[in-house]
């Protein structure tokens, strides 16, 4: 594995870690290390151990009951995490039917991106009563015209509190967008990188984001510090993907930035 594809744009990376540069911002992500192996040494004269307590009269552990979890139910109580009910409905809640018709996500296709869902927190006069409404913040991110949009739903009355939209706002990638700029980068010329540092890390072609595993960061344009292709990110929603063989090890593409607005790939100098 060690002699993988220095030849290639994506090379393997087989490093204990991947420094990630942008502009003035530098991410380190941290590969799997060799932890537990001291535990799995360890192990190996576990036996004796084992052996010992038995001769003490000690019984032996029994093994593990996997049980089937709780019903979550419909509705939460208090600052109970949101419940899949809740999240679907005050998705559909929050989801206005002007939003619904002209709007565009990820893929072109009708509606916004939804990005999050989460319990918002109390009114500063709620801090402390019990019965406090549970409210959800929902945010979605409207490719039509690059905008944040965000509301504020109440559990309770099922109504939309608040309301607001932003340009120029970019929060973390969601799974479902990390799909769509692998889907891109695959299918776009400067991919072609990433493909064969796949093929020789597993024997494979790379055709589909399903057979890696990917972690992102937001991309905004530094004047002068990438092509005229990548100048408005920032404006539109940009990422550069860190992806991973899965079960394998990471492949090196910090240097293609992927501009999810205009469905278009760009690489760093």
């Amino acid at each position: 594995m060690r002699k993988i594809v220095h030849r290639h744009l994506g090379k393997v990376v087989a490093g204990a870690a991947i420094a990630v540069a942008g502009t003035a911002v530098m991410v380190g992500i941290t590969l799997p290390g060799s932890a537990g192996a001291e535990e799995s040494g360890g192990a190996k004269g576990s036996g004796g151990t084992s052996q010992q307590a038995a001769q003490q009269g000690q019984g032996a552990v029994q093994p593990g009951v996997v049980e089937q979890a709780p019903d979550e139910g419909e509705k939460g109580k208090g600052r109970d995490p949101l419940t899949d009910d809740e999240t679907e409905r005050v998705t559909r809640i929050a989801l206005s039917r002007q939003m619904l018709t002209a709007g565009e996500n990820v893929e072109g296709k009708r509606g916004p991106q939804r990005l999050s869902v989460n319990l918002a927190e109390p009114e500063a006069d709620e801090l402390d009563d019990p019965n406090a409404p549970r409210r959800a913040d929902v945010s979605f991110y409207d490719y039509k015209n690059d905008t944040l949009v965000t509301r504020t739903v109440n559990l309770d009355t099922g109504k939309v509190e608040k309301a607001g939209s932003q340009h120029d706002v970019q929060p973390p990638i969601s799974r479902d967008e990390m799909t769509e700029a692998a889907e891109l980068l695959i299918a776009d010329p400067l991919g072609a990188g990433l493909k064969a540092d796949f093929k020789d890390a597993t024997g494979k072609e790379l055709t589909s984001p399903g057979q890696l595993v990917l972690n992102s960061m937001v991309y905004r344009a530094t004047p002068g510090a990438q092509p005229a292709v990548l100048g408005a990110c920032g404006e539109h929603r940009c990422v550069r993907l860190f992806p991973k063989v899965k079960n394998g090890p990471w492949i090196d593409s910090r240097d293609l930035v992927i501009d999810l607005s205009a469905r278009k790939v760009g690489k760093l100098g």
